[in-house]
């Protein structure tokens, strides 16, 4: 690995924690507006402007990890390999930080509202945390095989799984948010202000976990593969 190389990635690792006090930084600050008594569910109602705003705050986000990620990197491999990485650190320093200034969570199997779009994900911290170090093991070996194998490329049926598996995942983080509005007949802007996560999918989870190590499985056995001998005739 070249030193330029190390550079960007030092960087792009630095960049990613700060972007995770960032992120940490403007939940202390709605805790400290909405939840002064400290964080539970169900959620608080939200102003309409503010509740906009914070949807574009989290994509503007991804744009951001996405960004640092195609600027890191000088190949296909790398470029997603860097988001992945960057989009891990920062998920992981967000509750690092979230930990030091709140005292917060107060366990792996804390219950976090995770994301916002399209649906609110619910889920326990220690969920997020292991799909962080999931898509690490990605970025490791998509790094890996780009140094020596510069043709080494995700095929469609890597793809499949990878994207087979996200949606499992992401089924697990917001099944009971989607059920309980289809069982109250409640729009999710309000079921969000009455819904309390209690029972985790740990078995969905899993499942969309193994799928995804399997993808990089295949993907590290079949690019990993010698060239077939060529017959001479």
């Amino acid at each position: 690995m070249s030193s330029e190389l190390k550079y960007r990635i030092g960087w792009l690792i630095i960049f990613s924690i700060a972007m995770g006090f960032l992120e940490a930084a403007v939940v202390i600050y709605l805790r400290e507006l909405y939840y002064p008594n400290g964080f539970s569910f169900p959620l608080t109602a939200m102003d309409e402007r503010l509740g906009i705003v914070e949807l574009l705050r989290e994509a503007a986000t991804v744009v951001m990890l996405a960004g640092v990620g195609v600027l890191t990197g000088r190949s296909w491999n790398q470029r997603f390999a860097f988001f992945l990485t960057s989009f891990a650190i920062w998920d992981i320093f967000y509750y690092v930080f979230l930990k030091v200034f709140l005292d917060w969570p107060a366990s792996f199997l804390t219950w976090d509202i995770l994301f916002l779009i399209p649906v609110p994900w619910y889920g326990p911290v220690l969920a997020p945390i292991i799909i962080s170090i999931t898509m690490m093991a990605l970025a490791v070996v998509l790094v890996y095989k780009d140094f020596h194998n510069t043709s080494s490329r995700l095929s469609i049926i890597d793809w499949t799984l990878l994207v087979l598996g996200s949606l499992v995942v992401i089924a697990s983080w917001t099944v009971s948010f989607l059920s309980y509005c289809s069982a109250t007949s409640t729009d999710m802007a309000s079921a969000m202000t009455s819904f309390v996560p209690q029972v985790y999918n740990w078995n969905l989870f899993f499942i969309g976990v193994g799928i995804l190590l399997v993808a990089i499985f295949l993907f590290w056995k079949r690019s990993n593969d010698p060239p077939p001998h060529k017959t001479v005739t």
